[in-house]
């Protein structure tokens, strides 16, 4: 299959919204072996989004279209395709009813336009929303496979992986599965991690090797096209073993592990705890390691301390400490790790001090962060140099502590 992507709506077009459910299914598809050629982005017109029926109906045999499926006037994705069609519409029963009982249990009379979000083609397979209200619509005309989904990401992800992942799977080629696997590198960058893999990737055929930056990070997807499951692992387990051999001192995880969801495996694991001296980070890293269930077993605390006075009177850094070498020091840094974890009586203490710019402290320039990280047995710390915007530097930062923590 070669597929193509419409995303319909006009805060699209203004820049109110980003189309997340763009890379969204772009990775999905590629991750099953369905080839995206095209994004396009349409408004809240008819015309206009006929017009892109149209032209995507001549390039591609799959065509996925998310938003305007909603119950005011400007959703018209299903009225469009009826009429690029030629079909009627009419109600999904349990896609209506639901509506309906949402409405009643409000107490509060029903709009007719909410209507709308039950409405399916004829002939088309139907999606239920568990998500949300607007059913999605799989139809197949004129030997194009169109899909209509959700806008609001969080639906749309949803019905793609509980229904139109499988049924997308079921449409091709019985006799052969496609599967892939993800896997996650840090403290290299894709140049060099493909640098390192030129001669796999220039002779890749099955499976096929990707790799891509993203977020600070480098993932590198493996897809292999085999009879059966078991011989599909196979063929990635080979592929993984020579990436291993080569760049696997920088793989961290697999599929949708991050670095903070190892840290909180890893110290949960052995029994660990940890407690965070923030500065530059301003409590993203521990908001990271909040945001991964499981983390009330391992965090024990976190303090913003931004201030020098912070610092020295919330933590107990020794004053002349900062006299003499500064708040973005080693010393500073292995000071607020130490003292973290003595305050909450953690196993492990880490600390971030530094400057994410524009301008630059203490004669550092922005980019410059330290990092310390103690137990009860040493307090070391790591000097990092980073570019990139103030919130990229702060956000690599968070990375960089999960990184040494994995490897302490």
């Amino acid at each position: 299959m070669n597929a193509e992507i419409i995303a319909v709506g006009s805060e699209l077009l203004l820049g109110q919204i980003a189309d997340t459910n763009g890379q969204y299914l772009s990775t999905e598809l590629a991750g099953i072996g369905i080839n995206v050629y095209r994004h396009t982005v349409v408004g809240d017109n008819e015309e206009r989004l006929l017009e892109a029926l149209k032209e995507a109906s001549e390039r591609a045999d799959t065509i996925i279209v998310s938003g305007g499926l909603g119950p005011t006037e400007d959703d018209l994705t299903k009225e469009t395709l009826a009429r690029f069609t030629g079909k009627q519409l009419f109600y999904h029963e349990a896609s209506l009813k639901k509506v309906e009982d949402y409405f009643a249990k409000k107490g509060s009379p029903m709009p007719q336009n909410n209507k709308k979000q039950a409405l399916y083609t004829e002939s088309s397979d139907v999606f239920y929303n568990r998500a949300g209200f607007a059913c999605g619509i799989g139809l197949e005309h004129e030997d194009t496979l169109f899909l209509l989904l959700p806008g609001p990401p969080r639906e749309l992800k949803h019905m793609f992986e509980n229904d139109v992942k499988p049924y997308l799977l079921n449409r091709l080629d019985e006799n052969a599965l496609v599967l892939s696997r993800v896997l996650r590198f840090f403290g290299i960058g894709e140049s060099r991690l493909e640098e390192q893999l030129i001669d796999l990737i220039q002779h890749q055929t099955n499976p096929t090797i990707a790799p891509l930056a993203s977020d600070g990070e480098v993932t590198v997807r493996l897809t292999a096209k085999a009879a059966g499951r078991a011989e599909a692992e196979k063929m990635l387990d080979t592929v993984e073993a020579q990436i291993q051999n080569k760049v696997g001192k920088y793989l961290y995880g697999k599929e949708k592990e991050t670095l903070p969801s190892q840290v909180v495996r890893m110290f949960t694991d052995n029994g660990l705890t940890i407690a965070a001296a923030e500065s530059i980070t301003g409590g993203w890293f521990s908001k990271a390691l909040v945001d991964i269930p499981g983390a009330s077993g391992i965090l024990e605390g976190a303090v913003t301390v931004y201030t020098e006075q912070a610092k020295t009177k919330v933590l107990g850094v020794d004053a002349d400490v900062i006299a003499h070498h500064g708040a973005v020091s080693s010393e500073c840094a292995e000071q607020m790790a130490e003292k973290v974890r003595r305050m909450y009586g953690s196993r492990i203490g880490i600390s971030f001090t530094g400057t994410a710019g524009p301008g630059s402290i203490e004669g550092k320039e922005p980019g410059t962060v330290w990092i310390g990280v103690a137990d009860s047995r040493q307090v070391t710390s790591h000097l990092l140099n980073l570019t990139g915007s103030r919130e990229h530097i702060r956000r690599l930062a968070v990375y960089y502590g999960c990184w040494f923590l994995l490897h302490r």
